[in-house]
């Protein structure tokens, strides 16, 4: 089988991705009984309330930072109410399109997989799954596995090849010796921090998977010690693809 990979969104559709994400935070947050100070277990430490406020001090800093910087943003202010962060956030996104446009291309697809990464947090710490067919999650998803690519190579790790419905990867250099099969929500969990390691060695593995787990630790990622979410079960790992 040929592997195959879409092409990075152009910029436009970058920050429509990064829209979407915030209005379907907005209404999570907004269509009930206040969620501000539930837990949300992903992000350990941090109430719904804090979540929303990290999105907003990432997004304050890639309107005010020049092209191609990227850092860590402070913690918000305590105390802020959610209403206000959900309006300081709108009006920041409003300048997204001219920011995007004169940024790198690593900018221009971090910022929509950070935003759908939390969204996904949120979520799971709400029990609503996230919709079948979520516009960031494809270039989200090539994004982790370019990073993950990056991991195996300084782990001195055999290529893997990173199976979906819709798509299929090969992460590494050179033939891969290993076959990770499962849905596409379910593995960019994985290669973002939010599965454990037992969770990721049961999902579906053409071998064991024993020797390419460190590679899940990188960049800002590292899996948990504890289940924060429900992992899908893993389905048949069938026989390598050639």
């Amino acid at each position: 089988m040929t592997d195959k990979a879409a092409e990075p969104l152009p910029d436009a559709v970058h920050h429509l991705t990064y829209r979407a994400c915030r209005e379907n935070i907005t209404r999570l947050v907004t269509s009930g009984p206040s969620v501000a100070d539930l837990s949300v277990p992903a992000c350990p430490g941090w109430s719904v309330r804090d979540l929303v406020g990290h999105l907003v001090q990432v997004c304050r800093m890639a309107v005010g930072e020049e092209p191609g910087e990227i850092s860590e943003p402070p913690p918000p202010p305590p105390g802020i109410p959610l209403a206000e962060l959900l309006v300081t956030w709108a009006e920041l996104e409003e300048e997204l399109p001219r920011v995007l446009s004169r940024a790198d291309w690593l900018r221009r697809r971090i910022l929509p997989l950070d935003v759908f990464s939390h969204e996904l947090d949120l979520r799971a710490a709400l029990g609503i799954p996230p919709p079948d067919r979520h516009p960031a999650l494809p270039d989200a998803l090539d994004l982790a596995v370019t990073g993950f690519t990056m991991s195996l190579s300084g782990h001195g790790l055999p290529a893997l090849r990173v199976h979906t419905p819709d798509r299929v990867w090969t992460a590494g250099e050179g033939e891969p010796a290993v076959t990770l099969r499962g849905e596409s929500p379910d593995i960019f969990r994985a290669l973002t921090g939010r599965r454990t390691l037992r969770q990721i060695g049961e999902m579906s593995w053409s071998t064991s998977p024993a020797p390419w787990l460190p590679a899940f630790t990188w960049g800002p990622f590292t899996p948990p010690t504890h289940p924060v979410e429900e992992a899908a079960p893993a389905g048949p790992a069938g026989p390598p693809l050639p």
